[in-house]
């Protein structure tokens, strides 16, 4: 009874509906009863796209035919009582399941020239038809000229097509009945009457108590390599993306059918999106690279009925996301969020068909009547919550809130401790760019920019092959290349930089990838002790092509980034050099501002602030903007014995960057000169002493952060495992870089900001 009665299910995939019957019958199964009738209640179609019945009056409007669905409308509504019928049948006999089969047929009459009305008028929405005689044929249509509307939309009748008019509207039928049948729209009100009431108010009123789902986790935008790679992988592995619009443009050329395969899901997904942002359904999640399970997400809304909850699995984007921030902010804050709690899926515990990065999240949340003055949250979990655990704290929403002030969006707590050390540093220090409706306040003179597309931009870029048979270009020092047309830069990208090395790692392609990404060949101690020494990179770029480092060097950092990996924000100086978009850029400082800030972005704390707010795979400009960085002023005014805070970050900073030739205006511009007013050598690569800096930079910054308590210190070291791991079996069983911080905040705190610590 309760299966009949109470369950509803829509899936775009006939299978799925008809798997999703069986499993229940499984569960319900009683011994001489017959199988409940679920027809009635587990329904095929697209739950994203469809008509509401206002929506489809109004849509009629425009055509000066808004009457034509009131009939159906009235119709269709009292299909509700028959509906009625069926749910009270108890299918206990055979009979009575013959019964409601025979009912619902009825329901399915009187409900089916509304529903086919409505998927019309949504199709030619869909068809985007914008061209004056389109527009002209559609009201003729609408008016009767070529037959009934109603027995058309339902394929009863074909229209009347020997007006030139007539064939402008065949042809525009044509399309709309192959993407009704492909699409598969589905009107929710028409296909459950009985769950909403007063059809023709702006706003439905009605809805389902509860709406639980695992919605698809798919971008809409088509993804050409993917797509490819189970069709014509010679395509999906090509380097470049201009590659793969050679390629594409051949089949087009050769009349290959894959060719028209191709533009079609290309079309059909640009025209879903496009739908997604014109309908007003998803005003909240349609913004940006749309994913599939936002829309979901924000559809769950409209269908949940005021008192209702919904409850999705989805990824961690929903909270963390920009593109979520609209709808995040406005759950949180209307206190209608009731649990946001996420998983970590590594050694695949949880899903094994998962990627271990990926983070499974539940969220639950009210619709209009329901309010909670706390969160249920928890992130990052290994293990399932219980009672026992304490996996779960609670926390309101205004903690939440408070830490991504600009977009409105959640951090990652991993426990209580994160959010009382976190929590306290934003009351004090400002955020890197706050922005405000009369604009962006930032303190530092920095200017954020990506200089080169590595997709769209890749017609641009050259392998030395094609520098040296092509170009005609000779190799000149720092790894670059000249020919007649100008200078070549090597193009770096995300991971040819680690903290404070500018050289980490060389990039190739690796033979027979679908991904287009490059892999690292990271430069040995040897190499990195040469200060003549520069790495391979996959791409080169005019010179004439590149903008921004106008001093020479600028800040980059890696774009691509893991808390799982040993560190997550990760910044050097990069020499003058040609960039891609894993590495972006801070410029338009000089080089004591740059060095600051730099320091300020590799240290353990800002890390530990970062790891709280990355949830994907990418440090974007909004969780940048949104980290707390001491400002300028700060490391003029605070001083350790007679030296500035400024003073010690620059020479650290100094020695741990200025290793190689190709930084020498760096250096100039640091003042690091001899008495010859000639810019000193570099400084020699010495791990040891790198370490000790590098520890010397983190208590500076503990103590400017205002975390001086030693057993928070300790705790934000324990969050970088990696580190801990490798210095351990590195040192004996020490934490190195942990102890020898504590040390120096003891130094700094005496005045000695040059203690030589003997540990």
């Amino acid at each position: 009874m309760v299966l009949k009665r109470c369950i509803y299910g829509v899936d775009k995939n006939p299978m799925a509906v008809e798997l999703a019957k069986v499993a229940l019958w499984l569960h319900t199964f009683t011994v001489g009863a017959p199988l409940s009738f679920l027809d009635h209640h587990l329904r095929c179609g697209d739950s994203l796209f469809g008509s509401w019945v206002k929506k489809g009056i109004n849509k009629a409007a425009t055509y000066g035919t808004p009457l034509l669905l009131h009939e159906p409308m009235k119709r269709a509504l009292r299909a509700a009582s028959k509906m009625q019928i069926v749910e009270g049948l108890t299918d206990a006999e055979i009979a009575e399941a013959h019964r409601s089969a025979d009912v619902f047929a009825e329901v399915q009459d009187m409900t089916a020239p509304l529903d086919a009305l409505l998927k019309l008028i949504h199709a030619i929405d869909w068809l985007d038809i914008k061209d004056k005689p389109g527009k002209d044929a559609l009201k003729i249509f609408f008016d009767g000229q070529f037959g009934d509307p109603l027995d058309i939309a339902m394929g009863k009748k074909e229209p009347k097509t020997k007006r030139e008019d007539g064939q402008r509207f065949g042809e525009i039928l044509k399309q709309a009945r192959i993407l009704i049948a492909e699409e598969n729209f589905f009107n929710w009100q028409v296909t459950f009457p009985g769950i909403w009431s007063d059809w023709e108010d702006d706003e439905p009123t009605g809805g389902f108590h509860a709406i639980v789902g695992n919605p698809p986790w798919d971008r809409m935008k088509l993804q050409q390599v993917e797509w490819f790679a189970e069709r014509r992988p010679e395509i999906a592995m090509a380097a470049r993306a201009a590659d793969r619009k050679t390629m594409i443009e051949a089949l087009e050329g050769a009349g290959d059918p894959l060719a028209n395969d191709f533009k079609k899901a290309s079309e059909r997904a640009e025209a879903s999106a496009r739908m997604a942002r014109k309908t007003g359904d998803y005003p909240l999640l349609s913004g940006g690279d749309i994913n599939l399970y936002s829309l979901f997400v924000e559809r769950s809304h409209s269908l949940v009925a005021a008192d209702g909850l919904i409850g999705l699995l989805v990824p961690i984007g929903i909270g963390t996301d920009k593109t979520s921030s609209k709808y995040v902010s406005q759950v949180a804050n209307g206190n209608r969020l009731k649990a946001f709690i996420s998983f970590e899926n590594k050694r695949r515990w949880l899903f094994k068909d998962v990627h271990p990065e990926d983070q499974p999240t539940i969220i639950i949340a009210a619709n209009t009547d329901n309010q909670f003055p706390e969160i249920q949250y928890a992130v990052k979990l290994n293990s399932l919550p219980t009672k026992e655990n304490d996996l779960i704290v609670k926390l309101d929403a205004a903690t939440l809130l408070a830490v991504n002030p600009n977009t409105g969006t959640l951090p990652i707590f991993r426990s209580p401790t994160d959010a009382r050390i976190v929590s306290a540093v934003y009351a004090r220090v400002p955020v890197f760019v706050r922005k405000t409706e009369e604009g962006n306040e930032c303190r530092w003179a920095a200017r954020y920019f990506s200089m080169f597309h590595m997709t769209n931009d890749s017609r641009l870029f050259r392998t030395k092959s094609e520098l040296v048979e092509n170009e005609a270009a000779w190799p000149i020092e720092h790894g670059c290349y000249e020919s007649a047309d100008g200078v070549w830069l090597p193009l770096f990208e995300g991971k040819s930089v680690q903290i404070y090395n500018h050289r980490y790692a060389s990039i190739i392609t690796p033979v027979g990838s679908v991904s287009g990404q490059g892999q690292s060949l990271y430069s040995s101690l040897e190499n990195l002790s040469s200060p003549d020494y520069f790495p391979e990179t996959r791409y080169w770029v005019n010179s004439m092509h590149t903008s921004g480092i106008e001093t020479g060097y600028s800040i980059g950092f890696n774009d691509v980034c893991n808390t799982n990996n040993e560190r997550s924000l990760i910044a050097a100086i990069v020499p003058q050099v040609g960039t891609g978009n894993t590495l972006p850029l801070l410029d338009g400082m000089g080089a004591h501002d740059a060095s600051v800030l730099l320091g300020n972005l590799n240290s353990i704390p800002c890390d530990y602030f970062a790891r709280n707010k990355i949830q994907s795979r990418h440090l974007n400009k909004y969780i940048l903007e949104q980290l707390p960085i001491i400002p300028p002023e700060q490391f003029k005014n605070r001083k350790f014995g007679s030296k500035t805070a400024a003073e010690v970050v620059r020479l650290a900073v100094l020695e741990l960057t200025y290793t190689a030739h190709d930084l020498t205006s760096f250096a100039r511009d640091m003042g690091y000169v001899d008495d010859a007013d000639a810019v000193k050598p570099p400084f020699i690569w010495d791990e040891e002493r790198r370490l000790v800096l590098r520890a010397k930079l983190d208590a500076v910054f503990f103590h400017l952060y205002g975390i001086t308590d030693r057993e928070d210190i300790r705790y934000i070291y324990s969050t970088f495992p990696i580190v801990e791991r490798e210095e351990k079996a590195t040192y004996e069983g020490k934490y190195r870089s942990c102890e020898l911080c504590l040390a120096f905040m003891n130094a700094l705190a005496a005045g000695n900001p040059d203690a030589d610590i003997a540990l």
